[in-house]
């Protein structure tokens, strides 16, 4: 969840147990984020996003979406981009994406948050075995293993080969395959996966993007009447 710190600035009461996330909240910040689309482009983003709340209307789960709604926005769809056009350039360098899901360290946040934005370098940079007091053996088997990649690409240009053993096989990154490793305490022939969230790429790179931009004063969207329903 790499947007956790900046959505928790936009809407406050994810980051409080006592305060409830509406309907109207999410809706307000969808709007904001997709103003260029106007009204047709908040209610169909709206409605994606909130889709399992018919499932599940937790607070956890709307506090879950306003972040996942912002890493999307802000993180997933420019890297994809950016991965994809890395791809399409090299002539023979390889492209490996990974997904880092180790919980967060950090005692200020929810339980449901995961991992945040750049949790991940304290393990690459070996902090766990520097720092033993204050992280688990699960911690450093983290670390190991990212060291473990991270030295034998900087050395060979592959993840798996080198001087250091990594605990599964890491398959490079195509745009046909979506190739990502998710990187945690368990990791075995299960963690290599494929396209990360891809209904939600698809929406923001095709859905989205065929909507028509709206210029001067278009109508601003009304935000949904109550927590289960978007404007029609």
């Amino acid at each position: 969840m790499d947007s956790y710190h900046f959505a928790s600035i936009d809407l406050p009461a994810i980051n409080v147990d006592n305060q409830t996330v509406t309907g109207e909240d999410f809706f307000k910040l969808v709007s904001g984020l997709t103003f260029a689309k106007g009204p047709r482009g908040a209610n169909a983003t709206f409605d994606l996003y909130t889709t399992s709340w018919a499932q599940d209307s937790s607070q956890e789960a709307k506090k879950k979406t306003v972040v996942d709604f912002e890493t999307d926005v802000f993180f997933l769809m420019p890297t994809k981009m950016a991965v994809a056009q890395h791809r399409a350039s090299a002539k023979s360098a390889r492209t490996y994406t990974y997904l880092f899901s180790h919980p967060s360290r950090n005692p200020l946040y929810p339980s449901w948050v995961g991992a945040d934005h750049v949790d991940e370098l304290p393990y690459v940079f070996g902090k766990p075995f520097a720092n033993p007091l204050i992280y688990r053996a699960q911690d450093r088997t983290v670390s190991q293993a990212m060291i473990a990649y991270w030295t034998n690409f900087a050395r060979t240009g592959d993840p798996n080969k080198g001087h250091s053993a990594v605990p599964t096989q890491w398959d490079p990154y195509t745009q046909e395959n979506g190739n990502y490793l998710e990187i945690n305490k368990k990791m075995d022939g299960q963690s290599l996966k494929q396209h990360l969230r891809s209904s939600y790429l698809q929406y923001w790179t095709h859905t989205y993007q065929a909507l028509p931009t709206v210029t001067g004063d278009g109508a601003a969207p009304l935000p949904p009447s109550d927590d289960s329903e978007a404007i029609p």
